[in-house]
């Protein structure tokens, strides 16, 4: 079965990169790809299998029934793209303006797309079931998985897989990590609120500006000496608003950053940490503030299972185009991929698509690109996970 499978994704490699760069050409913002889902659910129109819209949103979820009794099995991929204008020079370039797939999501969409399609040909053949879940709004909280969980995605899914491109890491390196993979993330913004005044006279006002400049030093402190070296976290303040006038002593300023952390005690210790220091900033400098913090995605944590089911499917399937299977360190970025892994087993992984020639731009960048030449990597890839799955070459 594997055989074939490898051989039809071969085949089909042109459409691939034809799909991906009409994707790419045509990005939606999260929670606004209407059109990115209806070109997917039309792609499946004619196919002899079962196709649900509007999953949790616009989520497409197609369930492809095999031939035989068996387990079912989830493959997930997503579609949204990110408010940037792009800056990369190719020919099939954004033409949604302010809007760009900078992180891969037009990659995982078109594999995942063709590797549905070659599944559904020889659907007789599999020894279970597979269910495909093209889901929107992965960059964006509360992010598109929870919706889709909500609205009954995983019912009757005993497993789950996923593949993110990686523009940094080498074409043809897969790499995988049993355990805590990618970190949790949780959003704050503080309003400090002093008392606006003349800049002639000081005295008379509270200056937000200053409090809130000892806030932003003292904040990361909570990382630095709060924090066991052992465990990891970053905290970033990203946004500071405090624009006025030259002479005004500002009434109120506006902070906004992010947090990551491995696990839920380290989370819970620096929410615990950031609120103290804004309680001694309000006594130090007579303010007040109002405070949102939050906790969105969690901590993403591969099944051990799951990913040694990863790693031997890769290895005995022997793809040609896959030059090192690796181990990789935890990453700090974070996915909504996390929400399915805490409703199921299942591994997420990553596929390297640095560029041939030229610098190599980070994910989220004006210039990001990837090789195309990761797309069919990624759905052999995952063809071999999911005849290992099934127990089946």
């Amino acid at each position: 079965m594997l055989d074939q499978l490898l051989q039809k994704l071969e085949e089909k490699k042109e459409r691939m990169i034809e799909i991906r760069r009409y994707l790419h050409q045509y990005p939606e913002l999260s929670f606004k790809e209407e059109k990115t889902a209806q070109y997917i659910a039309d792609f499946y129109k004619d196919k002899n299998v079962m196709v649900r819209t509007n999953v949790g949103g616009y989520g497409v979820v197609v369930t492809i029934e095999g031939g035989h009794v068996g387990k079912t099995v989830a493959l997930r991929a997503d579609f949204d793209g990110l408010p940037i204008t792009e800056e990369a020079d190719v020919p099939f370039k954004s033409s949604n303006p302010g809007v760009m797939h900078a992180c891969g999501h037009d990659g995982h969409t078109a594999y995942l797309m063709i590797l549905a399609e070659a599944l559904i040909e020889i659907k007789d053949q599999l020894r279970g079931n597979v269910v495909i879940l093209h889901q929107p709004a992965e960059e964006t909280p509360p992010g598109g998985a929870i919706a889709m969980i909500e609205d009954g995605c995983l019912e009757g899914v005993d497993s789950i897989f996923g593949i993110h491109l990686m523009s940094p890491s080498m074409t043809g390196e897969v790499s995988y990590r049993a355990g805590e993979m990618q970190a949790g993330r949780s959003y704050f913004k503080v309003k400090i609120q002093g008392t606006g005044g003349h800049g002639s006279m000081p005295h008379t006002s509270n200056d937000s500006i200053v409090a809130a400049s000892h806030f932003v030093v003292a904040a990361q402190t909570i990382v630095s000496r709060r924090i066991n070296p052992f465990d990891m976290a970053t905290l970033t303040i990203g946004s500071f608003d405090g624009k006025g006038s030259f002479n005004v002593i500002k009434d109120s300023v506006e902070l906004e950053g992010d947090v990551r952390t491995m696990s839920s005690e380290v989370r819970a210790k620096v929410e615990t940490e950031f609120k103290r220091i804004l309680d001694g900033l309000a006594q130090e400098f007579d303010i007040t503030y109002d405070l949102i913090y939050s906790h969105d995605y969690p901590v993403l944590r591969n099944d051990k299972t799951m990913t040694e089911l990863v790693v031997n499917g890769i290895k005995k399937a022997g793809i040609p185009e896959i030059k090192a299977l690796v181990e990789t360190p935890p990453m700090s970025g974070s996915e909504d991929f996390a929400y399915y892994l805490q409703k199921i087993p299942g591994s997420m992984f990553y596929v390297g698509a640095k560029p041939e020639a030229g610098p190599v731009y980070p994910h989220h960048h004006p210039k990001f690109v990837i090789n195309e030449d990761s797309l069919i990597i990624a759905a052999k890839a995952m063809a071999a996970v999911v005849a290992e799955y099934f127990g089946q070459k």
